[in-house]
């Protein structure tokens, strides 16, 4: 199944807040340690948002960051997708305020709602908007305050967590599109093992923790992201009409390092073509990809014309992945 895409990647940003959290800073919380932390996931800072600071201003920085790296025009966007956990309001979209605050005057907007797959379904959705001709440029958003929705008296989800923001500008592409091939998929049935509660307190007839906070089931998600994404990245691959030595640079939602290490020995495509970001920037769902992206322009290692495997996964459990040919311009 080669896809016949029409869009390309013309641009990029990020953004993340000022203050650090580093894991000295855990240890006075919880019950833990840099050793541990490092340990397990591979991370040593998160970023965290002001008390004042939502996603829509993470989010808004990005694009600005964006705009300023690439110098693009984005008052003649004609659509604004936003892929986020951590809406401020249930309504009006965040989208909306992005629109609002860069006052583009003409654009369709809506919020995403997917989890740490968010992204990846937006690109694809990019892809497909623009590519049918319905639109010409689409302004994709991956954001999230996850420490908002943290409880910093768990000490198996509090180290994972930060806030970040990525925005991509997928345009019509002057010839044959960069879009290889996508997938996405979903076990719904194991939506207890990831959630934030909302208006039900059950799922499944079980109770949930109604705290607003998010609960996570590490093991459980462990368990179904390494054995499922290894496969499904094969069969990505295959879709793309390619070979996983073809691809030069695989881009999984930055979970936990010994997650995508545990991926990456089962292939088929080893660590050391694998970008991430959770490092200094812990686990930001939605914003993961779009920030591992960024840190590899930034480090010269992602370069215009290399193909990129995305795959996001989390909470539904859903997950989606795409094969793309980086088609931002490299800049000096």
């Amino acid at each position: 199944m080669n896809h016949q895409s029409k869009s390309t990647i013309t641009a990029m940003g990020t953004y993340v807040p000022d203050r650090i959290l580093n894991n000295a800073d855990l240890e006075k919380l919880v019950d833990t340690s840099d050793e541990w932390i490092v340990q397990r996931t591979g991370m040593r800072e998160r970023r965290i948002a002001g008390k004042h600071e939502f996603v829509s201003d993470l989010a808004t920085k990005a694009v600005e960051d964006m705009v300023r790296r690439y110098e693009v025009k984005i008052t003649d966007v004609d659509m604004i997708l936003f892929a986020t956990s951590t809406p401020e309001y249930a309504f009006p979209s965040s989208a909306s305020r992005v629109q609002a605050n860069l006052g583009i005057p003409q654009t369709g907007v809506l919020d995403l709602n997917a989890a740490c797959a968010g992204f990846t379904y937006g690109m694809q959705l990019a892809d497909s908007l623009v590519t049918s001709g319905m639109y010409r440029k689409v302004l994709v958003i991956g954001a999230e305050t996850l420490s908002k929705i943290t409880d910093y008296t768990d000490r198996t989800t509090c180290v994972l967590f930060g806030d970040g923001a990525g925005a991509f500008l997928v345009e019509r592409a002057s010839d044959e599109g960069d879009f290889k091939s996508v997938i996405s998929g979903t076990q719904g049935d194991g939506g207890m093992h990831l959630y934030k509660s909302g208006l039900s307190t059950e799922m499944h007839g079980q109770p949930l923790n109604a705290e607003g906070n998010l609960v996570q089931n590490g093991r459980e998600v462990y368990k179904w992201a390494v054995r499922m994404v290894p496969e499904q990245l094969a069969e990505l691959i295959t879709r793309a009409e390619m070979s996983p030595e073809q691809i030069d640079w695989f881009v999984p939602h930055s979970a936990n390092m010994r997650m995508i290490e545990a991926m990456c020995e089962r292939g088929p495509i080893p660590l050391e073509r694998t970008l991430t970001s959770m490092e200094y920037r812990g686990n930001t769902s939605a914003a993961s990809i779009p920030l591992a992206l960024q840190i590899a322009v930034d480090e010269g290692k992602l370069r215009h014309g290399q193909n990129v495997a995305l795959f996001g996964f989390g909470g539904g459990l859903t997950y989606s992945g795409l094969v793309v040919r980086w088609g931002v311009p490299d800049r000096a």
